[in-house]
């Protein structure tokens, strides 16, 4: 089998080649750009398994990437970038990023979370399909429907809602999703959750589905039927 295959995007060349080193040391295969028409070019014209992307960048900008990428695909995106501020990181969530190290970064963090997206997306074993009224999850194919309409989530807010219905009623901590979503031990703020579940709410729309994902004040989440 293949190995995947990931772009890194970075104007700064001693970074790439960094990211690179470690990378392919794991078997992975990388490509890179230096700059954001570049790496759009290269999307177009090439099938990556990942996207690292640096937000600051010559010609267009990071953001504006991650956007256009997600209008027709859900490939894992993770930011890289000197910019650590909160509204930052929760922009890049919103248009559809799934994780976020700041610079500078340790590589070897940056490996787990890369393993990490990919073990989650790669080959699984059968997982069952779950229909609640007005929501139906299919593990399989990725799909989710609300009301017998089809809802595009990225792969993260897809991870997250199965893993909160499949364990429906249970309250998890948000360190708790983290762990069990995320894949790793975290660097970031756990706002991070509070986010794809403010996004997760906002696709669902003003379905009965979207009443589903429970706040418990204090503590975390739920997943809870409302009959």
């Amino acid at each position: 089998m293949m190995e995947p295959k990931i772009l890194v995007v970075d104007d700064e060349k001693k970074i790439v080649e960094l990211v690179r080193l470690y990378l392919e040391k794991e078997g992975y295969r990388v490509d890179e750009a230096y700059d954001g028409q570049t790496a759009l070019k290269k999307i177009e014209e090439n099938d990556y398994n990942l996207l690292i992307l640096d937000l600051m960048l010559p010609e267009v900008d990071g953001w504006t990437i991650c956007r256009s990428v997600r209008k027709n695909s859900d490939v894992p995106i993770i930011m890289l970038t000197a910019r650590g501020e909160e509204f930052d990181k929760i922009l890049g969530f919103e248009l559809g990023a799934d994780d976020y190290i700041v610079k500078p970064f340790s590589p070897r963090e940056l490996v787990a979370r890369v393993k990490a997206l990919l073990r989650r997306l790669g080959p699984k074993e059968e997982k069952e399909v779950l229909d609640f009224p007005g929501l139906y999850i299919e593990p399989s194919s990725r799909t989710v429907k609300v009301d017998g309409k089809e809802v595009n989530l990225t792969p993260k807010e897809f991870d997250l809602l199965y893993f909160l219905a499949k364990n429906k009623e249970k309250v998890f901590t948000r360190e708790k999703l983290l762990e069990e979503v995320w894949g790793y031990d975290f660097y970031g703020s756990l706002r991070t959750v509070d986010t794809h579940i403010k996004q997760l709410r906002e696709k669902l729309g003003r379905s009965k589905a979207a009443s589903y994902i429970v706040t418990v004040w204090g503590v975390g989440y739920k997943f809870e039927v409302v009959r």
